[in-house]
């Protein structure tokens, strides 16, 4: 699959910005080169373009060679940078399973792109002709959220592949939720498919909301593409550090995210006594969704028990519907009791 052909002639063209640490890759004995405060105190230096202490540990752990890594402030910017790159304003489109993640829908607007919504099926089940057949000669990308927010399932591979083997456009594989799946990430079938990108995050399972690390997988080709619009200093040396000191501790990782299930499973235990649920939705994520009766009248009560669930009800498929995240084990004791309280 030619991926030129679906970049933006102008982004093709641009010359990209060259910072000082682009030009000069050493360490130097003196750095008089970017306007910099010469004192230092850990954070007077620029940080490092293209976080390449952070991309080596996570080639370590994951496989996949840096030369097929970007990172961002956060997938957000990741998944803004693949609008940039692939789509024209007012001409091209993206489509989307539904529902799926909500900012799917903002980045369309932001950078006036019309959004394609296909639904799922009854059980959140994706059907790979309908999003085919929802495409046209404008479509630059396919956007495949799995484990799937809200719903909270891993959505069938055999399908994700169709859409992959059609060549329709790029296949933007959002991955924020792997770590809690007892699958393989997509990022295996990177050298299988061209138009293939997968997105992944450190801020679940990893515990690292606040600081905003994401991460992008995709041929070299994307890859440069893709640092060549970046801002040139786009993840701050407080974020590299932290995160650096993160993946240098998988044991603490392996800890957390086995109470994480051992919690799940505890809960969808307690749930299912619960006369209360109507159902509890299979997940392979680090929440559920869960049907009752009147999900807005449980999401106010909790609410005013100071407890925070997300209400879904919106949502197609998701009528009565509340997410529940898996908190520390006092946390998920308490929403049980609040569950049980309501009346």
């Amino acid at each position: 699959m030619d991926i030129k052909k679906l970049i933006r002639p102008n982004i093709l063209a641009l010359t990209p910005y060259s910072s000082a640490r682009d030009e000069f890759t050493e360490i130097a004995e003196v750095y008089i080169d970017a306007n910099e405060n010469p004192f230092e105190n850990g954070v007077n230096r620029y940080p490092d373009p293209y976080q390449m202490q952070v991309k080596n540990r996570l080639s370590e752990i994951k496989g996949i060679p840096t030369e097929n890594m970007l990172i961002g402030n956060g997938s957000d910017e990741v998944l803004d940078l693949i609008f940039r790159v692939f789509c024209e304003p007012k001409q091209d489109n993206i489509i989307s399973h539904n529902p799926s993640y909500g900012m799917y829908p903002v980045l369309c607007e932001v950078n006036d792109v019309e959004l394609r919504k296909v639904n799922l099926e009854e059980g959140f089940i994706l059907n790979a002709e309908e999003i085919i057949n929802a495409s046209d000669e404008r479509t630059k990308i396919f956007f495949i959220c799995s484990p799937n927010n809200p719903s909270g399932n891993l959505l069938q591979e055999e399908a994700i592949t169709k859409v992959l083997e059609s060549k329709k456009g790029i296949v933007v594989i959002d991955e924020a939720y792997i770590d809690f799946a007892h699958a393989n990430s997509w990022i295996t079938k990177l050298k299988q498919y061209s138009n293939l990108i997968v997105c992944q995050t450190l801020s679940k399972a990893w515990g690292l909301a606040g600081l905003r690390v994401g991460m992008c997988y995709a041929s070299k080709e994307i890859i440069t593409i893709l640092n060549a619009i970046k801002p040139p200093y786009n993840v701050n040396e407080l974020s590299q550090q932290r995160a650096l000191e993160a993946l240098n501790n998988k044991d603490e990782f392996d800890k957390h995210l086995a109470t994480i299930m051992e919690e799940k499973d505890k809960m969808e235990s307690a749930l299912a006594k619960i006369e209360l649920i109507e159902k509890i939705h299979p997940s392979d994520a680090n929440f559920l969704l869960v049907k009752v009766p009147n999900a807005n009248a449980l999401y106010e009560f909790l609410l005013e028990h100071k407890i925070i669930v997300r209400n879904r009800t919106k949502e197609y498929l998701c009528k009565d519907c509340i997410r529940i995240t898996i908190g520390t084990p006092e946390e998920n004791v308490k929403l049980i009791e609040g569950i049980k309280a309501f009346k």
